[in-house]
């Protein structure tokens, strides 16, 4: 069977960026695995594995076009430190989740300077070329219950898709990073007591 729209696929992967290092890659034995044609993955890898046959491998360069986009330099942002009460280690690197006008945005603290945080809503792939080397290990018709709600109802992890990790994660998956996730994005740097709470998406501090 061939991939396309509405088939489950699972291939083992291996993602790097332009300077040849490893991001992201499947532990043996755990290939990724994600409904094609929902926008599990991103979109410039899901377009280059339409049509490939279990066993075929294929090496998928994506821009940042057709992957997390291009840096916007509006997404980073100083905050006051004390907007993150709670938060007892503030460390560069750390994530949180604030709400915005345009929704849940993910965010990461890249400084931490005596009274002030600096934090990014880039992914952290964004404006990167993406080198991929896949194999693939599996295709299947998808189920109508799959189907209906867009993602797999089976173990496997997932890749190079929508929202962060830096790789990959899938639909209501948390993200992790080697690319693709969907609608849970990470956490973000507003402020808030713990990686797993809200913030108000003006920097202020929320409840969990």
């Amino acid at each position: 069977m061939q991939i396309a729209d509405g088939t489950v696929v699972a291939m083992d992967y291996a993602l790097k960026d332009d300077e040849g290092t490893l991001i992201d890659q499947s532990q043996p034995g755990q290939p990724m695995v994600y409904l094609h044609g929902h926008g599990n993955i991103i979109p410039g890898l899901e377009a280059a594995l339409a049509g490939k046959l279990v066993g075929e491998t294929a090496e998928v360069r994506v821009d940042p076009e057709n992957g997390y986009g291009e840096v916007n330099p509006a997404l980073e942002q100083v905050v006051p430190k004390d907007r993150f009460q709670g938060v007892e280690d503030l460390q560069a690197g750390m994530q949180f989740q604030a709400n915005t006008d345009q929704g849940p945005v993910s965010v990461r603290v890249v400084k931490v300077d005596d009274d002030d945080v600096t934090v990014d809503g880039n992914h952290p792939l964004a404006g990167k070329h993406l080198n991929f080397n896949v194999t693939i290990q599996e295709v299947r018709a998808a189920t109508e219950e799959e189907i209906a709600h867009g993602h797999i109802h089976q173990g496997g992890g997932c890749c190079g898709g929508g929202a962060d990790k830096q790789g990959g994660c899938c639909n209501d998956e948390p993200e992790s990073q080697g690319g693709c996730c969907n609608d849970e994005p990470e956490s973000e740097g507003g402020c808030c007591s713990s990686e797993e709470s809200k913030a108000d998406g003006q920097g202020g501090c929320c409840s969990q």
